[in-house]
C-alpha cells in the first residue's frame, strides 16, 4: 500500500485532515473554487467544471462541416 502524503499535488506537508492545504481552482462555468478531490489525482490539470451540471451548461463550439 502506498504511503500517505507522497502525492506531488499535495505538497510536502500531505493532507493530515486540513482541507485548507489542497491545491483549488475556479470552475470555468461558474467561477466557484473546486478543490483537489482524490479521484482527480490523474488529471487534476484538465478538470474543468466543478460538477456535471456546468459541464453540461457549458458552451459548446459549433459542429465543424
Amino acid at each position: 500500500m502506498k504511503p500517505r502524503g507522497d502525492d506531488p499535488q499535495r505538497g510536502a506537508a500531505g493532507f493530515k485532515g486540513n482541507k485548507a492545504a489542497l491545491p483549488s481552482k475556479p470552475c470555468v462555468v461558474c467561477g466557484r473554487p473546486m478543490s483537489w478531490r482524490k479521484a482527480w489525482a490523474r488529471n487534476w490539470a484538465q478538470v474543468k467544471y466543478c460538477s456535471d451540471r456546468c459541464r453540461s451548461q457549458a458552451p459548446r463550439s459549433p459542429a465543424s462541416p
